[in-house]
């Protein structure tokens, strides 16, 4: 609890001692024997009850007094204000009750005070969720380790983290090895072990070893600071939702009081003027007031933007960060998901997945294979590097031939060793074996003689599988890939994940005319969605309904142009993700319909001179109070 809202409850607790002592005494104290019945006869009473009115509700008064000035009337400052002062003077003129002008009043500020609570503490889960800014970074120099902002450090340095401390700064390890904490980025709690050579994301934090890194990114533009500006800015996009209650409130506001007003005035005339009755002024100013109560539309303005903050954060604690409450609207609607294939359905890592030898065994085939591809760094040459477990002697390899577009030969050990493509066995005139594995196909041959061959894959996700089926689960209609990769290979992998259609072979340029073909083909209110990581993804991602990219992965043009980012890579997250989106839309209509429900009746009861005060105070206070409780419903993900 705030220093601010501490004085708040003093305040109630104040209020509320005095009013429950007043309204034990009797019903003429103080009588004073000058003064005569009627209306100054109850001015001391008045004035007794102004005591703990003024105390509870003398911020209200000044913010209604200061919407006036800036001609911004209509709000619930105002409606407060006039509803309680009105009830004062019915009081002072006709009732001598004071206890529910007062009692409006306190049980508004209780109700003020428990919403500033709740959205306090979801504020605070978040901003302990996303506590990830470093507070500085321990730069390497020729003095030693020195303390420094994370803003001065230029691409290039060395830094160190020692355990306990978090990542600053996006970089590569240079010495050292650990576990890093990524629950703050990814909503995992396993950690990741790194060594030398292994990327490293800001905001991790160092649970063990002591970690040298050379930075890659100024702090502007690492990973920590990218999620802090997209979290401080996911707000700033509203929702259908949110616009809708906020033009609502804009005309409804001004109407109920002109409302409160007609049944104010012309009921009394027309009894009085038309029908010869007593006009009972006092009887309808009381409903008119009692019509403000209820109709103050505070549970509407207040739980909608909550329910999406409330729904944001509890997604980033999931790993899955979302750029404004439009796009989680956007989510729940979520009809075709689109995705691309390397680097979010697969690793994106090239890697050694069969060998198939003759008459050499796996490891000499590897050995000439990686001796021959040693000078290379084209992906497929480091994962066969990689892939072999024997020690590298360079001094064994001599007279390297670059064959364009099919392969290398080389001498090892004198051996003649050609490593390339089926058409650089053919040039060669080695007869080569065709594989029924699908992947990259390197062959072998070794002094002329066909050796085997090796298949390089881009493996699949664990969790790919699972993924597809949770969305389909989820009730999305139909899954699809588009990827540049050849037919046979992107046909096996949508078969194996049991995709629905697949695209492949297709150029950037192509992948944005497919799209807009499936976009034509979706329902009127679905959405379609695409998941993407590369560079090339940034012009789909864009088109999309809505976009979702791969954030440890992913490039940081297709992370700019998504509207939602996955932190942890995991596909799985997008189910998870829909499913977070749909429980806050449910959460947002069960609001209105409930708030718009007991207003209208409540109003219709105040109208007809059946509610009171207190009916009125349950109308905006309770209703509000329920209606915040429903919200804050949105934080908790479940699994």
């Amino acid at each position: 609890m705030t220093r601010k809202q501490k004085k708040v409850l003093i305040r109630i607790c104040v209020s509320a001692s005095m009013l429950i002592a007043l309204a034990l005494l009797p019903e003429d104290f103080p009588r004073l024997s000058f003064l005569p019945e009627g209306p100054l006869g109850r001015l001391p009473r008045l004035l007794l009850y102004l005591v703990p009115y003024g105390i509870i509700g003398y911020d209200i008064l000044r913010k209604a007094f200061r919407g006036i000035l800036n001609r911004q009337v209509f709000d619930e400052n105002f409606l407060m204000a006039v509803a309680t002062l009105g009830a004062l003077a019915i009081g002072f003129l006709k009732t001598g009750d004071f206890v529910e002008a007062v009692a409006v009043m306190l049980f508004y500020q209780v109700g003020e005070l428990f919403q500033g609570i709740a959205v306090g503490r979801s504020r605070k889960n978040i901003s302990a969720l996303m506590d990830i800014r470093p507070d500085y970074a321990r730069l390497e120099t020729p003095e030693g380790a020195e303390e420094t902002d994370p803003d001065e450090v230029p691409v290039g340095s060395v830094i160190l983290v020692n355990p306990g401390e978090k990542v600053p700064i996006d970089g590569v390890v240079l010495e050292g090895e650990s576990s890093l904490n990524t629950a703050a980025l990814t909503g995992e709690s396993i950690p990741r072990d790194v060594k030398p050579g292994d990327e490293i994301c800001s905001g991790c934090v160092n649970m063990s070893g002591v970690l040298r890194i050379r930075t890659t990114r100024v702090f502007g533009e690492s990973t920590v600071s990218k999620i802090l500006e997209l979290v401080e800015n996911a707000s700033s996009l509203k929702s259908r939702s949110e616009t809708f209650i906020s033009r609502f409130a804009r005309y409804y506001t001004p109407a109920v009081v002109f409302g409160a007003l007609a049944l104010a005035l012309l009921p009394p005339l027309v009894r009085g003027l038309f029908l010869g009755l007593s006009p009972e002024w006092g009887e309808w100013i009381y409903r008119a007031l009692t019509f403000l109560v209820i109709s103050c539309p505070c549970a509407l303005v207040i739980s909608i933007p909550l329910t999406f903050f409330a729904g944001i954060g509890g997604a980033g604690k999931a790993g899955i960060l979302v750029k404004g409450s439009v796009w989680l609207e956007e989510l729940s609607r979520t009809g075709i998901v689109v995705f691309d294939k390397t680097g979010t359905l697969t690793e994106g890592v090239f890697q050694v997945t069969a060998v198939h030898h003759s008459p050499l065994s796996d490891e000499d085939l590897l050995e000439y294979a990686a001796l021959a591809e040693s000078s290379s760094s084209h992906p497929i040459a480091v994962s066969i590097r990689k892939a072999c477990t024997r020690p590298l002697d360079l001094s064994r390899v001599s007279h390297v031939e670059e064959i364009s577009g099919n392969g290398v030969r080389v001498l090892v050990d004198g051996k003649e060793v050609a490593c390339g493509n089926a058409r650089l066995m053919e040039r060669l005139g080695v007869p080569c074996v065709e594989c029924h594995e699908t992947g990259t196909i390197v062959h072998l041959a070794v002094d002329g003689a066909y050796a085997g061959h090796i298949v390089i894959s881009d493996r699949e996700k664990p969790e790919a599988k699972e993924a597809v089926a949770a969305l389909k689960a989820a009730g999305v209609r139909r899954t699809v890939m588009l990827t540049g990769d050849r037919d046979a290979v992107a046909r096996q992998v949508a078969e194996r994940l049991e995709l629905d259609q697949v695209y492949s072979d297709l150029l950037p340029e192509d992948k944005v005319s497919m799209l807009e073909e499936l976009l034509k083909s979706r329902h009127p209110k679905e959405v379609l969605a695409f998941a993407g990581d590369g560079i090339n993804d940034a012009p789909v991602l864009t088109r999309a309904d809505l976009g979702i990219a791969m954030g440890a992965m992913g490039s940081d043009a297709a992370i700019e142009a998504a509207d939602i980012v996955l932190m942890d890579d995991n596909p799985l997250k997008i189910a998870k993700a829909i499913r977070i989106s749909r429980k806050c839309m449910r959460i947002v209509r069960e609001n209105i319909f409930f708030a718009l429900a007991v207003k209208a009746v409540c109003l219709v009861l105040g109208a007809l001179g059946i509610a009171n005060m207190w009916l009125a105070v349950f109308a905006d206070v309770g209703v509000m109070v329920l209606a915040v409780l429903n919200a804050i419903r949105a934080l908790f993900t479940g699994k």
